[in-house]
């Protein structure tokens, strides 16, 4: 199965007693940031550049809980900023989970193997690592040396001693496809559990603007990312993927994935901001939902993220006869990495860090923003 079978359960029932119960907007997954210092500056991500860096702004993890208990999401990602730097991150994972949250800790990996013993294996999280390429890809796009393959070693680590791994990969304007299939096909290896892939998002805060998609290029992008890419266990849905590949549209859902930071609560979604609320229902009730979305805000036009449309999918917006079973039948074939330590995978010893393939890269240098984008 493409996720635990407890976590379909919880989820199903979640959502059919809150439609029980007459209730229009919910969320299904907090966006949980607990501090926003990170120790990368990736060229094309918003989240370090929004928020000033400082390792003194964060949430205690009491302020994390009760905002888990308040939104009521049965799924928290753990996020930011990098979250392995949080100093407590291992308490408020367990508190999370004995409160039977399902977590995805999302993180670029280099911490893993430091913060490893602070955690515990459990069906209900999962280590989510970013990687966007082969491993001098990878590490022009975070603008250090060494950060691929010391995530790889934190993935082999926490695989060996039974942890849930995925990777989530973001798609840019000049992403070699070829390459990302190569990236899944060696994490495969590695028994990592799937994959999530979702476009890019022009913040406002990233300078090098040239390394996002309009619309119409996500599509064609997307084409060939799902004709490449649709034999790995993707974790991300198919109605999604068609709304990807511009097979239908969909209404995006941003307050089914709302952001609650050290600031309060971000409206009117995870990529834009324009308030902070300080308590879960005055997020849904304050914010103007009907000024936001393509066609109502410019900064909306192209955006095609999973943060705004993945609960769109889940949710059935604009559902269509069949899109129930396509869910059923896509969580029932997924197959979940097994892969233990010293176990082969087609015919293959997992490769060690020393023997990591790496893709060709082609950097250039934006003088403009000071940053490098792949081509």
């Amino acid at each position: 199965m493409r996720f635990p079978l407890r976590m379909t359960a919880r989820m199903t029932s979640y959502i059919a007693g809150k439609r029980l119960r007459g209730e229009e907007k919910f969320p299904l997954v907090l966006m949980l940031e607990p501090l926003h210092a990170c120790n990368l500056t990736c060229t094309g991500c918003g989240r370090i550049r929004e928020y000033k860096q400082t390792i003194d702004e964060m949430l205690t993890v009491e302020q994390c809980v009760a905002a888990a208990e308040e939104c009521g999401a049965p799924v928290v990602s753990i996020c930011g900023g990098e979250p392995l730097i949080y100093p407590a991150i291992g308490r408020l994972v367990r508190e999370l989970l004995g409160r039977g949250r399902y977590i995805y800790l999302c993180t670029n990996g280099m911490f893993i193997r430091k913060r490893l013993a602070e955690l515990v294996p459990s069906p209900q999280l999962f280590l989510n690592v970013h990687l966007d390429g082969m491993e001098r890809t990878h590490d022009l796009c975070v603008e250090r040396d060494g950060v691929f393959r010391e995530a790889i070693e934190g993935i082999q680590a926490a695989k060996a001693v039974g942890f849930q791994v995925t990777s989530n990969t973001t798609i840019y304007k000049e992403t070699d496809l070829n390459e990302i299939a190569e990236l899944f096909d060696y994490l495969q290896q590695l028994g990592v559990d799937g994959h999530m892939i979702s476009p890019a998002y022009s913040y406002a805060a990233v300078m090098t603007k040239d390394i996002f998609m309009s619309r119409d290029e996500i599509r064609e992008k997307f084409r060939q990312a799902c004709a490449l890419l649709e034999k790995y266990t993707l974790m991300t849905s198919p109605i999604y993927l068609e709304y990807l590949r511009g097979e239908r549209e969909l209404m995006c859902t941003a307050w089914g994935n709302p952001t609650y930071n050290p600031r309060g609560w971000k409206g009117p979604c995870y990529l834009i901001t324009d308030a902070h609320y300080p308590t879960f229902r005055e997020f849904l009730e304050k914010t103007p939902w009907e000024k936001y979305g393509r066609g109502r805000d410019p900064r909306c036009e192209d955006c095609m993220v999973h943060v705004g449309y993945e609960a769109s999918a889940v949710l059935g917006s604009q559902r269509r006869l069949g899109d129930n079973w396509k869910l059923l039948k896509w969580q029932l074939t997924g197959g979940r990495g097994r892969r233990q330590n010293g176990s082969h995978t087609n015919g293959q010893r997992t490769p060690t860090p020393s023997h990591i393939p790496t893709a060709t890269p082609r950097p250039a240098y934006d003088a403009e923003s000071g940053a490098f984008r792949i081509l």
